[in-house]
């Protein structure tokens, strides 16, 4: 079975229009992730996460902002819940404790932000 839990980089060509939530595909009981930029300031990566799949609690050393393209999703920062759908985004701050889980099946871009 193919890992697909491992970032993958898409190549993405400069002023080229691309349909961002079809760049990342649903797998049953999975959490897929695609990375699609990465900078030394930074990177940008799709997920797909299906029904009840999620992120375990953790911290990063960099602010995230995470924005919903598909679908909803609960996001527990510093130990409340913030439930958030399609079309929103949420800043997940540095070295705050944060999780995810899947309300829905839900697609999301996050961009890390290093310095």
């Amino acid at each position: 079975m193919q890992d697909d839990t491992k970032p993958k980089e898409t190549k993405l060509a400069p002023a080229e229009a691309l349909p961002v939530a079809g760049l990342v595909n649903y797998q049953n009981g999975s959490v897929v992730s695609r990375e699609i930029l990465k900078k030394a300031n930074g990177r940008v990566t799709l997920f797909a996460f299906d029904a009840d799949e999620g992120l375990s609690e953790h911290t990063s050393p960099f602010d995230a902002l995470v924005q919903i393209l598909e679908g909803e999703a609960e996001i527990l920062i510093s130990g409340k819940p913030h439930r958030v759908k399609a079309g929103e985004l949420i800043l997940m701050p540095a070295n705050e404790p944060h999780g995810l889980k899947a309300v829905s099946r839900f697609k999301m871009m996050l961009i890390m932000l290093r310095g």
